[in-house]
């Protein structure tokens, strides 16, 4: 946990220290001894734009409102806070008990736009956990990422664990009640993983897969390196939004976010089908 001494120190001397603090309403703050997973939902920007981010309060109130699991969320610092925490060497932690990120199960990054894939890195190197998946250990966080560009998942496929392909809701409890279940026995992480790969429609390991490309960047084929992963990797589709997970209590920031207004989703995908949207192609209905 970080020092708070440490923390309150360095809030002196950055722009918008509420960014950072936590302890926004409806807040939900576990004991992490306590719970079996221990999950950090992480947006790749800053504070004001992950908060108005609906996917993230949804996923956010779905893992803690399952008993021994809990989820905590992680924001890439403005520059000056990255500086600060740098030359103090304070790592990446979360907003809710100020816990260093590398010290949970789980890392989920959301893939909303390729802009903020460096911020991925940076925040990997900030939380001292490795850029790479190829140097990680079995003591570092599993690193997933899930949303609209992990449809197309290559670019960081290096440093990616798992990729969620599709709606997230049904999956992401899948995954944890399955990493549950593997560290009830003699936990492996390349276990796990093939588990993962073999069991769970949407998921995408890569490590699995070997790439071959063309002369001119695009790919040419994708090799199985496991026979026993599947071919063909299909997207999650949550069958019955009527009856999926909705949050009853929004977390409300104490800054002004950059859509400060409540989030209702009253359907899910677009049936114009413009070529230039992304989220109406793959999620339309």
């Amino acid at each position: 946990m970080i020092s708070k001494y440490k923390l309150d120190k360095i809030l002196m001397k950055v722009e918008k220290p509420s960014r950072y603090i936590g302890m926004e309403q409806n807040i939900v703050i576990k004991n992490l001894e306590e719970e079996k997973v221990k999950f950090v939902f992480s947006f790749p920007d800053v504070y004001e734009v992950g908060m108005s981010h609906l996917g993230m309060h949804i996923l956010y109130n779905l893992i803690n409102d399952k008993d021994g699991f809990i989820c905590e969320r992680a924001f890439a610092p403005w520059v000056d806070m990255e500086k600060e925490m740098r030359a103090e060497n304070i790592p990446l932690f979360t907003l809710e008990n100020k816990e260093e990120v590398r010290n949970f199960d789980f890392l989920g990054f959301t893939l909303q736009y390729e802009m903020s894939y460096t911020n991925i890195l940076n925040m990997l190197d900030l939380a001292q956990i490795p850029i790479f998946s190829s140097k990680r250990t079995e003591k570092d966080p599993i690193v997933i990422a899930g949303g609209p560009c992990a449809y197309n998942p290559e670019p960081l496929a290096d440093f990616i664990d798992i990729f969620i392909i599709g709606e997230g809701e049904e999956v992401t409890l899948e995954l944890l009640d399955l990493y549950n279940s593997h560290k009830k026995n003699a936990y492996s992480k390349n276990a796990f993983l093939l588990d993962v790969a073999k069991n769970i429609k949407g998921s995408y390991v890569p490590k699995f897969y070997e790439i071959e490309y063309n002369e001119d960047g695009t790919i040419k084929n994708r090799v199985k390196n496991n026979i026993e992963v599947p071919d063909i990797i299909n997207k999650r589709m949550v069958g019955d939004l009527d009856s999926m997970y909705s949050p009853e209590k929004l977390l409300v920031p104490y800054t002004e976010a950059v859509h400060d207004r409540i989030s209702m989703e009253i359907f899910r995908g677009c049936t114009h089908g413009c070529r230039f949207c992304q989220a109406g192609m793959i999620y339309r209905p």
